[in-house]
């Protein structure tokens, strides 16, 4: 085992810990909220679609998410490309 820092340390190639913890529960909500505006998409307006793909990337990366980035899932989303944002069990560490 090796300790990163508090609440952060890698097990046979794999980060553990309640921080690790945390970013998996991220990212599982973010995949939920995009799931639900591929959903809702049709009857949304493309300002409320790009500000739910926004609020969905903000809350896995904790920043600002580039406008690139949320324009151009906002696209796909809006002609009806289904995302996928697949949650692994565990974090992997390089």
């Amino acid at each position: 085992m090796t300790f990163i820092e508090p609440g952060l340390f890698v097990r046979n190639g794999f980060a553990e810990g309640p921080l690790a913890d945390a970013a998996l529960s991220r990212a599982a909500r973010a995949r939920q909220l995009l799931d639900e505006l591929q959903e809702q998409a049709p009857a949304m307006t493309d300002s409320h679609l790009r500000d739910g793909v926004h609020r969905a990337l903000r809350r896995f990366t904790q920043e600002q998410p580039p406008t690139c980035q949320v324009d151009s899932l906002t696209a796909l989303i809006h002609r009806g490309v289904r995302i996928e944002w697949p949650v692994p069990d565990r974090l992997p560490c390089a």
